[in-house]
């Protein structure tokens, strides 16, 4: 071995290291033509047979498949209305003494794309703020009114 430092420019592959790919269905020559080494018909002369057993993905030899069999259970509403959630600490953001919808959007605590903002009990409140047009839990209703505050609907 030599003190020839390695850099890129004097990396090289080992020899027969790298083997080129196998190009199908490129004539008679090349010896993968017409079939491309797949042979005649057959389910392993299809495309996507690849999968559990050979087969197609998720096909079980005719039997009934596991996704079929489950029992299905259960409903998702699809008319459902997630709430954006924010909390006491974070009305120390707002600005004024105000909370509405504009006013947390301004302070970039919610957006009016997301749906409707919650607030929730999570901290304790600095000043008495007047809440108005949010939904609010009751245990932070309970909180804003002892602040000295009012929620109002």
């Amino acid at each position: 071995m030599s003190d020839e430092k390695i850099t890129l420019g004097t990396l090289a592959r080992t020899p027969g290291s790298h083997r080129n790919r196998k190009r199908l269905g490129r004539g008679p020559g090349s010896g993968t033509g017409k079939t491309s080494g797949k042979g005649h018909k057959g389910i392993k002369a299809r495309a996507g047979h690849h999968g559990p057993g050979g087969n197609k993905p998720h096909f079980e030899g005719g039997q009934m498949p596991l996704t079929r069999r489950v029992p299905k259970r259960g409903f998702t509403n699809p008319f459902r209305v997630e709430a954006q959630v924010i909390g006491l600490d974070d009305l120390a953001l707002v600005t004024g003494s105000e909370v509405t919808m504009e006013t947390l959007e301004a302070a970039g605590l919610a957006k009016a794309s997301k749906g409707p903002a919650k607030l929730l009990a999570n901290g304790e409140v600095g000043k008495a703020y007047t809440v108005k047009g949010l939904k609010v839990s009751a245990a932070a209703k309970a909180k804003i009114v002892a602040a000295g505050g009012a929620v109002e609907a």
